[in-house]
């Protein structure tokens, strides 16, 4: 479905300056530029558990216009799921470890409550190179996308392709005039105890992102946290994915084929700052609050 060109300028008071995002179709790609500066007001940053000031970026991704799904899904590291519609990334994941190694296998889930990120009422916070991103629901702007009504509401582009939802949809998938309610995902913390091998022990509390498994038939939504069915964008149907209230909060693995650009690559871009596509080498830096960082790949998707 062709979509019409998104072109915001908006003052974010809190910042003093001016969310800046564009939206075009260009050949088979949608491409998103923004400076990366919310359209809602933030938190405060820098604060307590972040030591980091928003600064505006340099955004510049690519999507297919016609996304295609993959025989099996993707999981991803250290890289941005997406990006919402107001230009700010969605970035799930934390440069966290289990004793500040990322060899350990065990990464810090950001909603967990395990550690405090300095995480803002928009599930969102701040890298070292000043990128405001958000690590769950948008809160500040899906309630101005949604104009504060129960509605479906589109909130971004996964970096495959497929549009990203909020957490209403219909309970029937396929029927327009279904009810509107919260998607529940298919994931749950683990029972017993995380094993003796070295690692942090303990009984499995959710607060490593390693606590998690899916459980087919648990929610609404399928392993990547998306289903198929007709959004108001979308009246004839496609797969779509949803931003949901508990782990995996935003998708941790892609159903179709993500752009290159979404990839982070070194060296930095900036004053402290990387940046997101090529040019460059070399991973960014770990463990820095709010920054990201690579470590050992996600065990198999499950199917």
């Amino acid at each position: 479905m062709r979509l019409p060109l998104l072109l915001l300028l908006l003052v974010t008071p809190a910042l003093g300056q001016s969310n800046e995002v564009k939206i075009t179709e260009e050949g088979e790609k949608r491409r998103i530029r923004s400076n990366g500066l919310p359209d809602h007001a933030p938190g405060r940053f820098p604060n307590a558990h972040n030591p980091n000031t928003i600064r505006a970026q340099d955004h510049n991704f690519t999507v297919p216009l016609k996304p295609e799904k993959l025989a099996q899904p993707v999981p991803f590291r250290m890289q941005p799921f997406g990006v919402a519609v107001n230009g700010v990334v969605f970035d799930p994941f934390a440069a966290e470890w289990w004793r500040g190694d990322p060899n350990s296998g065990w990464q810090y889930e950001p909603q967990s409550g395990a550690i405090d990120l300095g995480l803002d009422e928009s599930n969102a916070h701040v890298q070292p190179n000043g990128a405001y991103h958000y690590h769950g629901i948008p809160h500040g702007m899906l309630k101005l996308r949604s104009k504060g009504e129960n509605r479906m509401t589109l909130l971004g582009w996964a970096a495959d392709g497929f549009p990203i939802y909020g957490p209403l949809a219909h309970e029937k998938a396929d029927d327009a005039s279904s009810p509107l309610r919260s998607m529940k995902s298919g994931y749950r913390v683990k029972k017993g105890a995380r094993p003796a091998d070295g690692g942090p022990g303990g009984n499995y509390d959710g607060s490593f992102v390693q606590d998690y498994e899916w459980v087919e038939g648990q929610g609404d939504l399928d392993a990547s946290n998306g289903r198929q069915g007709v959004t108001p964008e979308f009246p004839k149907g496609t797969y779509y994915y949803v931003l949901t209230d508990h782990y995996p909060y935003i998708p941790r693995q892609f159903a179709g084929k993500a752009d290159s650009s979404f990839e982070r690559r070194g060296p930095p871009r900036g004053p402290g700052g990387f940046g997101f596509g090529p040019p460059g080498m070399g991973p960014p830096p770990r463990g820095r609050r709010g920054g990201p960082g690579f470590g050992p790949p996600p065990p198999p998707p499950p199917r």
